[in-house]
């Protein structure tokens, strides 16, 4: 169960962390299919989140049809036989040509299978490359062997080349790697392109009305045209009025967006922070997502996530900082038992039932006369326990008293834990007299 719930909390992070990636770049669509393989655009004009995972654009009611979500291809070009004898070669390849369309952290993969003459030595071939350009990663790994032979390569790039430098040409491909067996002169062709833009990019309306006529859209969001301004180009930067401002505050009194925007037209378009990271939201921008509790000198103890001032805990954390671990191992006695019956787990540590102390509430160094008797005190009062079938003979000797609850106790506290029913029972002892007493009465 503890593996279930980790793998579970695991997935749950990995989908969180891409989606918060996915969240950091939306300033335009290409930055946002480069920022995740997870990453896809909404180019809905109407779009109010526009990069993020697919699930998440659907959540939020981008249409399938808006979402661009671009996914590697393998086509074969050229895959001949060699079945001419004139052409007969020591070794074939097939495919012999492989055009690849590649989204960068996506690995693709395809089968090439190696024929070799029967009078030809037949040894493991050594596959050499060559034109393999920076980021990019290609590796062999054997399916079948013998003659022929069938191997998967695969192919993946980390991330798609910077803009900046004199490396912009051809920055994404195409680019024709060759994939030769060393000692052979047959190869390989494989041609990569890397999938880095929007096929939205390149398509610009000019005047839309979707950004007021006064703009540009692009990949559904408006480039407006000097002065003008907002979600919609719908703002003249001319004409600003303060009309609108009483409806972009919380109350009579509030402060305009919250401080942390300006109003539009009614509507508060929320300031934008240093670290892009670090957002404003809601109608009135009155959330963010960095103004929540810290521990460990982290938000949200680096445990959760800061939604309108209040941190959403990861699975298996709690508290208002998540610095409150939900696990339980650490806290596990030898016995399998959580700090051994003596005491509560919490935030991953044993809060002990005085007297015991430990790390799982394993010692108590004022339980000694406690332990040692606990056994005949349970036998004797409850007729259960460890010593049950031996009670009369190993401890009829002991002088017990059975009185209602524990507040008729006198002398030192005992509280012990039944093996029975796993309830806590008293009992003391009057080492002056050896007179000892056992309250019926549990806390269970």
């Amino acid at each position: 169960m503890v593996v279930k719930l980790l793998f579970l909390w695991l997935l749950f992070c990995l989908s969180w962390a891409q989606e918060q990636r996915c969240l950091q770049s939306a300033s335009s669509c290409d930055e946002c299919i480069q920022a995740g393989s997870g990453c896809a655009w909404c180019n809905s004009p109407q779009a109010h989140i526009r990069c993020a995972t697919t699930e998440k654009l659907q959540s939020t009611g981008c249409h399938g049809r808006h979402i661009y979500n671009p996914s590697g291809s393998i086509q074969v070009v050229k895959n001949d036989s060699g079945t001419d004898p004139a052409d007969a070669e020591p070794l074939l390849l097939q495919p012999q040509e492989v055009s690849l369309h590649l989204r960068p952290g996506v690995r693709e993969s395809f089968p090439l299978t190696i024929s070799k003459a029967t009078d030809h030595p037949t040894p493991e071939p050594i596959m050499d490359l060559s034109n393999v350009p920076a980021g990019v990663q290609v590796t062999f790994s054997s399916i079948t062997k013998g003659n022929p032979q069938l191997l998967q390569v695969s192919v993946e790039a980390a991330q798609c080349p910077s803009t900046s430098g004199a490396s912009n040409q051809n920055r994404t491909g195409p680019w024709s790697i060759l994939i030769t067996p060393r000692g052979f002169s047959v190869s390989l062709k494989l041609e990569i392109t890397l999938l880095c833009e929007c096929n939205c990019t390149g398509s610009h309306e000019e005047n839309s009305p979707a950004c007021s006529g006064q703009g540009t859209l692009v990949c559904g969001q408006c480039e407006c045209y000097v002065p003008y301004f907002g979600k919609q180009c719908q703002m003249n930067g001319d004409s600003i009025s303060p009309q609108y401002e009483d409806l972009c505050r919380t109350g009579p009194n509030a402060p305009v967006c919250s401080g942390s925007g300006i109003c539009v037209e009614g509507f508060c378009e929320c300031n934008r922070r240093a670290d892009p990271k670090e957002t404003y939201s809601g109608r009135y921008c009155e959330c963010s997502n960095f103004d929540c509790p810290h521990h460990n000198n982290r938000l949200c103890g680096g445990n959760g996530r800061c939604e309108c001032g209040r941190c959403m805990c990861n699975s298996e954390w709690i508290g208002s900082a998540c610095s409150c671990s939900m696990e339980t191992a650490s806290c596990m006695a030898k016995n399998q038992m959580l700090c051994n019956g003596r005491g509560v787990c919490e935030c991953g540590k044993c809060h002990c039932i005085p007297p015991y102390v430990g790390a799982t509430c394993e010692d108590c160094p004022d339980c000694v006369g406690c332990q040692d008797h606990a056994a005949c005190m349970e036998c004797r009062a409850f007729r259960t326990g460890a010593k049950k079938d031996t009670c009369d003979r190993q401890c009829a000797h002991l002088n017990v008293e059975i009185v209602e609850t524990k507040d008729e106790l006198q002398g030192r506290l005992c509280k012990m834990r039944t093996a029975e029913d796993l309830c806590y029972f008293f009992f003391s002892i009057l080492p002056s007299s050896g007179q000892f007493a056992v309250a019926r009465a549990k806390e269970c």
